[in-house]
């Protein structure tokens, strides 16, 4: 389970070789020192940045990005560091904002080898400063820990060097600087705002991207093997008091400053209405700081709901979040309340556990006592433990009961307002489907339900582009019944289910900007296919037999690799004329069935390299019919978000770790939306070939 830290707070690190995930709303230059065991930097051949990107054990970033992600192997750093510390900085050089304050708090996760998250901070408390120390590691008795720091300058790169000992710091601070600038010169084009209002025109084009794995899910086997995050936040995990605690404290007022001396703030910083006005007074209307010419305002505040009449708690809303669209307010109001029912859930749980520990001493204490173990007094002892442990376990699900109703209140208001990325097949909006003209924050996968309640279903939403592939397993399910024991049913409905997933990422893409490969190669997936090759959304007929296979394969691994090498080469547009640059999505059916130890090798290049250039993988596969591989293909398993075509509680949150029953986007029976779907797909692509 993911540990999340607050200011000030270490953590034991597992691993050695780690990976370091940096999201904020703006771009940021990532560098990081090595210290001796004094806390001192020697020189500057002992800090890596965008000018120097690499020491031994350690790479950064050589330009500034939202998103970054460093890769250290603590077993290859010198002997003689025992600290390293990761910084950030905003960028001189671009227009940028000049003061964290203006922008998204910054998630720092710490990852394993293979993307399991182990660590997770959100600096919050930032205002005028610059550059921060967002984390350090450092080697305490033979064993390496992760510290969340948070401090940050006003002064900028400069400022923060000098304070680690630095004697040179402003020439790295420059040299850092001069390179981000080259970066930047050599870098493609933005694209275009998501919004047209002038006023935006500065906002970045989506904001700081889970941590997938937030949040990243990671599968292996058939146990609770990942962690829903998605993607950071909400679309990162946030260390947060919800509004839907198990205590039933209300949500955390707004995040702010704090000065040198004083407290921080620890609440969440994504979910914070505005506290209602005295009574009596008009509630202000709201007003945005205004900006430094050149730097893009803070993103407007959520709409505070405020109490009803009689002191009630007003309705709630559809969009009740920050966000610069009602797309972004809803999937952060989503996250919003997935935090809130795994918190209160857990604070429910936690009684619980209390109140029948508590009834056990109590009756060790009773039965320790010979004189009370027969008679009056014994039996009133025990029935006074059994009362005490009923009275704390109602106590406990009244307040549960409390939280759930009012997260189902706002399911239910915002349900029906989700855009069709985030909809179920049977929302209406789908029967007024029009392709979009841009690529959506995030898309739905399913849903997400706790056996406390299991009616209160929260969408699972997944930022787009992909990160990871997708896995449909078609393998044995947990079914008590056992009605899902034959092999050819389990099947059939786990390529239905990935044909699901398939038009629900067609339909969500501009016209043009998605295509779709199938690898079928005994053809046993025909039947679930037709309404993709009906019509006629796919790139081509699926492929079938060893020669399909393997010229599919072939063809999208060269895809990687051209785009790989004119990306790592500084020259992105120097990609052939005639290059389709739409994301691909690879279906893959019945394997390994067709698949030889080379087209095995492609099929694992193209899920760990594929994701960061736009090929995307989706299996549709049985565990168990790869046996005979052994352990080559865990790394491919473990690289792959697990989904399955029935109910299966083997997902968890990244906040406490519930089992969650994920439910797949069933398509209702004898509904026609998947055809009229893919049908205005197909002919918005013809007008758009023309």
């Amino acid at each position: 389970m993911t540990a999340e830290l607050v200011r000030g707070q270490n953590h034991p690190l597992s691993e050695v070789r780690l990976e370091i995930r940096i999201s904020a709303g703006c771009p940021v230059v990532a560098a990081a020192t090595l210290s001796d065991d004094s806390g001192r930097a020697r020189d500057a051949e002992w800090v890596v940045h965008p000018g120097a990107p690499v020491l031994p054990g350690l790479e950064v970033s050589r330009q500034a990005a939202a998103d970054h992600r460093l890769a250290i192997d603590l077993g290859a750093i010198p002997e003689a560091v025992h600290r390293v510390d990761v910084l950030l900085a905003l960028p001189a050089a671009g227009g940028g904002p000049t003061r964290f304050g203006a922008v998204a708090a910054p998630f720092v996760a710490v990852t394993g080898p293979d993307g399991t998250e182990l660590v997770s901070y959100t600096i919050t408390g930032l205002d005028a400063e610059s550059a921060v120390i967002a984390v350090e590691l450092y080697r305490r008795q033979d064993a390496w820990k992760v510290r969340a720091v948070g401090q940050g300058y006003a002064g900028g790169l400069t400022e923060l060097l000098t304070d680690l000992g630095l004697t040179r710091a402003a020439e790295l601070a420059t040299a850092a600087e001069e390179a981000v600038a080259e970066g930047l010169a050599r870098s493609v084009a933005a694209p275009p705002p998501r919004t047209t209002d002038d006023a935006r025109s500065h906002q970045a084009s989506a904001p700081p991207r889970p941590n997938p794995a937030a949040s990243v899910p990671s599968h292996e086997g058939s146990s609770r093997e990942g962690q829903v995050s998605g993607t950071a936040g909400p679309s990162v995990p946030q260390p947060a008091v919800p509004g839907g605690s198990g205590d039933g404290t209300p949500a955390a007022g707004p995040t702010t400053s704090v000065p040198a001396g004083g407290t921080i703030d620890y609440r969440h910083p994504r979910r914070q209405p505005a506290p209602p006005p005295p009574p009596g007074q008009p509630a202000p209307t709201p007003r945005q700081p205004s900006a430094p010419s050149g730097q893009p305002a803070a993103p407007p505040a959520a709409p505070a709901a405020g109490p009803g009449r009689d002191g009630h708690p007003a309705r709630p809303v559809a969009g009740d979040a920050t966000g610069w669209s009602m797309e972004e307010r809803l999937y952060n109001q989503v996250w919003g309340m997935f935090e809130d029912l795994a918190r209160t859930t857990a604070a429910y749980r936690s009684a619980v556990d209390f109140a029948e520990s508590r009834m056990e001493k109590e009756l060790d204490q009773v039965l320790s006592d010979p004189r009370s173990r027969i008679g009056g007094q014994g039996d009133a002892a025990r029935e006074a433990a059994r009362a005490k442990h009923a009275r704390l376990v109602d106590q406990a699900r009244a307040s549960l009961d409390r939280d759930l109703a009012q997260l189902t209140d706002e399911s239910e208001v915002v349900e029906p307002a989700l855009p069709a990325a985030y909809a179920r097949w049977d929302n209406p909006v789908w029967h007024g489907y029009r392709v979009p003209m841009e690529m959506p924050m995030a898309v739905r996968l399913g849903d997400l339900h706790l056996p406390e309640d299991p009616s209160l279903r929260v969408p699972m939403l997944i930022r787009l582009p992909l990160e990871r592939g997708l896995w449909i397993d078609s393998g044995r399910w947990a079914s008590p019944d056992e009605s899902f024991a034959d092999a050819g049913e389990r099947r059939r409905l786990a390529m239905e289910a990935a044909v699901a997933h398939a038009a629900r990422l067609i339909a969500v893409y501009p016209a043009g900007e998605f295509g779709v490969h199938v690898i079928d190669p005994a053809g046993s997936g025909a039947q679930a296919l037709a309404p993709l090759v009906r019509t006629g959304v796919l790139a081509g007929p699926p492929a079938a037999g060893a020669a399909g296979v393997a010229d599919v394969l072939s063809r999208l691994t060269q895809r990687v690799d051209l785009v790989q090498m004119a990306v790592r080469g500084g020259a992105p547009d120097a990609l052939p004329h005639g290059f389709d640059a739409a994301e691909q999505l690879l279906i893959v059916n019945d394997f390994p069935h067709g698949f030889d130890d080379r087209a095995v090798t492609q099929l694992r290049y193209l899920a760990d390299e594929g994701p960061a250039v736009g090929v995307h993988l989706m299996m549709v596969a049985d565990r168990e019919d790869a046996a005979a591989y052994g352990p080559l293909l865990d790394p491919l398993w473990r690289s792959l978000m697990r989904l399955t075509p029935v109910p299966d509680d083997h997902l968890a949150d990244p906040w406490v770790g519930h089992a969650w029953t994920y439910e797949p986007p069933v398509v209702p029976p004898g509904s026609q939306v998947l055809q009229l779907v893919l049908t205005e797909v197909a002919a918005a692509r013809r007008d758009w070939n023309r």
